[in-house]
């Protein structure tokens, strides 16, 4: 029961660390947040098994971490107003070709990682962005503004 009580103590003080550290994905780390992750994993291991090193020990750990990850899940979805706080919510990074730079600074985003996602997207330049939001999951969506009207529009328009 110690091993229990240990990983949910250890579970949610993770959980509370990663929104601490923001929304970066796994893809988007530096080679040393990889490696401090790697060892954040081999702490809380030590932690909360301590010197029992059994397959029930390690049974145990793992299920109390899946049995809260799996109770956050459900309390996210089945409680929308607890969904923000345990998820986030999406926040504008760039409206109008402008950089938010409040919202910038709060998630610790510069403005190369911006253009370097904007051209991955097949976006050249800034003036060309609408809408860029930064989604709870760490990626980046784009919205391109529309300049000219797609041809669509034209067949609709009651002036043609």
């Amino acid at each position: 029961m110690d091993i229990v009580l240990r990983a949910t103590v250890m579970f949610f003080i993770l959980f509370l660390l990663i929104r601490l550290l923001g929304k970066r994905e796994l893809g988007q780390m530096t080679p040393f947040e990889f490696v401090v992750l790697v060892v954040l994993g081999d702490l809380i291991q030590q932690g909360v098994t301590h010197n029992d090193f059994s397959l029930t020990g390690a049974t145990l750990a793992i299920c109390t971490f899946a049995f809260w990850a799996l109770v956050l899940s459900w309390t996210a979805y089945l409680f929308p107003r607890a969904k923000d706080l345990l998820e986030g919510t999406p926040r504008v990074i760039v409206r109008d070709g402008e950089i938010v730079t409040e919202n910038l600074r709060r998630d610790r985003l510069t403005r190369d990682e911006i253009l370097s996602e904007m051209r991955l997207a097949g976006i050249g330049r800034m003036s060309e962005v609408a809408w860029a939001i930064l989604e709870p999951q760490g990626k980046m969506s784009f919205i391109k503004k529309d300049d000219q009207p797609s041809p669509q529009q034209d067949r609709d328009d009651p002036a043609n």
